[in-house]
């Protein structure tokens, strides 16, 4: 076997360093950060009652209390359910406690489109509490105040 000379084998040598050198020319790191982005936030819709009641009175069947909704955002909101509860009337000597609501709270499940008067529920009541030792006569004429709320 023939030997090569020192300066051809110095240079093979010189070669695969360099080249080994280049393959590997570069450096691995890890790093970390942060960052921000931003949600949007929602107002609160409102709950709108379409339905006409007129006429409560001891012993007349409860009426249907339902409506629709105000949704100003600029996108669609969830609606879960609606509830109303009675918080007084305009009379002296009549209040909530002469008058019952049922069904709520009522469930609506629905995406609510922005804008005005979108959206329904129903399946709430409101009756005249008929309490026959006590004269209601302060009741007569009353306007029933009603309010809503949406989860």
């Amino acid at each position: 076997m023939r030997k090569l000379p020192v300066k051809i084998l110095a240079l093979i040598l010189g070669g695969a360093v360099v080249i080994a050198g280049v393959a590997y020319a570069y450096w691995t790191v890890t790093g970390s950060g942060t960052g921000q982005a931003g949600t949007g936030t929602t107002s609160a819709i409102t709950v709108n009652q379409t339905s006409t009641v007129s006429g409560l009175a001891p012993g007349t069947p409860a009426q249907a209390l339902s409506g629709t909704f105000d949704n100003s955002n600029s996108g669609s909101v969830y609606v879960t359910s609606v509830s109303a509860t009675v918080t007084g009337t305009d009379k002296a000597g009549c209040s909530a406690s002469d008058y019952t609501v049922t069904g709520s709270p009522a469930s609506v499940g629905a995406q609510i489109a922005s804008g005005s008067g979108v959206g329904t529920w129903s399946g709430i009541s409101i009756a005249f509490n008929n309490k026959p030792s006590t004269n209601q006569d302060a009741c007569k004429g009353a306007t029933v105040s009603i309010s809503y709320t949406s989860n």
